[in-house]
């Protein structure tokens, strides 16, 4: 076992991500590099060569398998009219919609009869008899709750931990993929030489490299930044006369979840090398740990210490080609930091942290802990506007993205943002030939004058828990693009207290029939006679951003269809969705207030 591995407590077990991008097509706007329905890495657009692959690959997996019941029987159309235009008897890709020089993939010779319609189309579907009502194939109720729960993860904290009683009652966590396989991440651990807790979301872009590296790296570095000088001293101490060191973290991870053995020696140097600078800088004078200080540190040079690895590379030419992934890629991360009462959360990017408050009569109210950093915020906007030349406030930010291409304004890694024109190119010419395969890595962002561009800098937010605080919401983007954040708080809320049933049946304003409000009050009924569906508070919320319907209800036909698009399609619809509900002690949190 290596020495970084000793550093921790829990189990380590990952996959691997691929671009994200909306596949099928490239639209105009590919041409000016906007990102829109680029084929590219996820929320950076750039130019892409042409491609010979089919649509429907040979080696079907098994969502594409489930959907091909649906283009047999034409709901294709019905279903899924945004993303082709389709007659009744074939699905056609020459629609003056989309037409074929817009395609991303070109169809595979084997379902041409799917792609273009035949020369005597009409006499063919005169000879052949279609059933008048079409079948209609759904997942059933158990495989549904399959691919809903393949990630959820629960953690119960100990009543009490032999140092004190803790204010986390618990969590819960999931993720459903979008992209195949899936970019985001997640990570939770008990810090052991320090009180309190981390949790935290990872949302990966152009690959899964950099979120995987930070969901591994970023909490131990957070842990060593709240140690004390003693404790610095004894853990170098330790490692210098090869002795066992103490734990930093107890990790809480579901077995999905990995830790990359490879590249823990490298990893374990970089953290040795931050903890000695922090013994060299304090003297042991100072006892007081400013938490927020600590997590901007921490973020800061772990992505510093990203950049480094790769510029300086690695003799072993798996590392150096991984090194360089990460570095290329891009991550934004939101963690929580949970002490007694005091909550700290650290976010660097686009998702956010929700904190969940019942109010006197009952109802749930949302508190936001994070600003997102893109273009809807004109703070965000102003700061990066403000660090570069005025000649240059028309081309920073163009068409709500950094220099036209990357939606976060602050993320981890992405050194394509941050380096010179220099020093990427001679990274790029002196590493390994994969990398020259990667057209992220070939081009030059246009305007690029001043870098650095992007920062992973965290704003930090600080809340003193209360009574009513009830849980926290941490979750990536995938879920905030699909329900308001009253909407979440609710139905967490609703599910954590059992009170969902006694609630009004609310229409929103629509007409419905009897026979629709039947069905709505059957649907009750049913879930009155039974217990949850759902174990875990964030499958619970992942099961309503997906199957939600208009009147606020999981509609089981859209959530079967939802799960059932083939990895082609399920990119256009909704984006990769990583939740962590944290549940508060209430009890414990109004002990706190009264001994003060």
């Amino acid at each position: 076992m290596s020495i970084f591995a000793l550093l921790s407590m829990g189990r380590f077990c990952c996959r691997c991500c691929c671009p994200r991008g909306l596949w099928m097509l490239s639209a105009p706007c590919c041409d000016d590099r906007r990102m829109c329905v680029c084929p590219g890495p996820r929320r950076i657009g750039i130019p892409v060569r042409s491609s010979s692959l089919p649509l429907f690959s040979d080696a079907m997996p098994a969502p594409t398998q489930l959907f091909f019941p649906l283009i047999r029987n034409c709901e294709l159309s019905r279903i899924y009219g945004t993303a082709c235009y389709c007659h009744h008897k074939h699905l056609c890709c020459s629609s003056p919609y989309f037409p074929q020089s817009r395609l991303r993939y070109t169809p595979h010779p084997a379902y041409a009869t799917f792609c273009r319609p035949k020369e005597n189309w009409w006499q063919y579907t005169q000879g052949r008899r279609y059933a008048s009502t079409p079948q209609k194939f759904y997942l059933t109720p158990p495989q549904v709750n399959s691919i809903l729960k393949a990630n959820e993860y629960s953690f119960k904290v100990p009543e009490f931990d032999g140092k004190n009683v803790s204010s986390v009652l618990g969590f819960d966590s999931n993720q459903l993929p979008a992209n195949a396989p899936i970019e985001d991440r997640r990570s939770a651990a008990t810090c052991l030489q320090t009180r309190g807790m981390l949790l935290g979301v990872f949302d990966g872009h152009a690959g899964c490299a950099c979120s995987q590296a930070v969901s591994e790296r970023l909490f131990y570095y957070i842990a060593v930044s709240l140690l004390p000088h003693e404790t610095l001293l004894e853990i170098e101490n330790a490692v210098e006369s090869g002795r066992a060191l103490l734990p930093i973290l107890q990790w809480h991870k579901h077995p999905n979840d990995y830790f990359s053995k490879e590249a823990s020696k490298l990893y374990f140097n970089s953290l040795r090398t931050y903890w000695q600078e922090l013994i060299d800088l304090n003297t042991g004078e100072s006892t007081d740990i400013d938490v927020k200080e600590a997590l901007i540190n921490a973020f800061k040079r772990l992505d510093n210490d990203i950049s480094l690895e790769a510029q300086v590379g690695d003799p072993n030419s798996f590392l150096n080609y991984l090194v360089l992934r990460v570095a290329f890629s891009g991550a934004t991360a939101c963690v929580a930091h949970v002490d007694g009462v005091d909550l700290h959360v650290a976010n660097t990017g686009d998702s956010r942290a929700m904190l969940g408050v019942q109010e006197e009569d009952g109802s749930w109210s949302a508190v936001t802990l994070s600003n997102d950093h893109n273009a809807q915020n004109e703070r965000e906007l102003e700061r990066l506007k403000l660090e570069h030349p005025k000649n240059e406030a028309k081309s920073v930010v163009k068409q709500d993205r950094l220099l036209g291409l990357l939606m976060p304004f602050r993320a981890f890694g992405d050194v394509k943002f941050k380096w010179s024109i220099d020093l990427q190119k001679r990274v790029i010419e002196s590493g390994p030939d994969q990398l020259n395969d990667n057209e992220y890595t070939k081009f030059i962002p246009p305007n690029y004058y001043t870098p650095p561009y992007l920062t992973a800098e965290p704003e930090v937010t600080y809340h003193r828990l209360r009574p009513q605080d009830k849980f926290l919401v941490l979750a990536t983007d995938g879920l905030w693009e699909t329900m308001h954040r009253q909407d979440v708080v609710r139905i967490v809320g609703e599910y954590l207290t059992g009170m969902h049933h006694q609630q009004p049946i609310a229409v929103g304003g629509y007409k419905v029939t009897l026979g629709q409000m039947h069905g709505l009050l059957t649907e009750r009924r049913t879930k009155m006679s039974s217990v949850f569906e759902d174990q875990n508070a964030a499958t619970h919320l992942i099961r309503h951003a997906v199957g939600n319907n208009e009147f606020g209800t999981v509609d089981h036909e859209r959530l079967s269809k939802m799960l059932s698009l083939p990895e082609e399609l399920a990119r256009m619809y909704r984006d990769d969705i990583t939740i962590i509900v944290v549940q508060f002690n209430s009890h414990v949190v109004g002990a706190y207030q009264n001994q003060e």
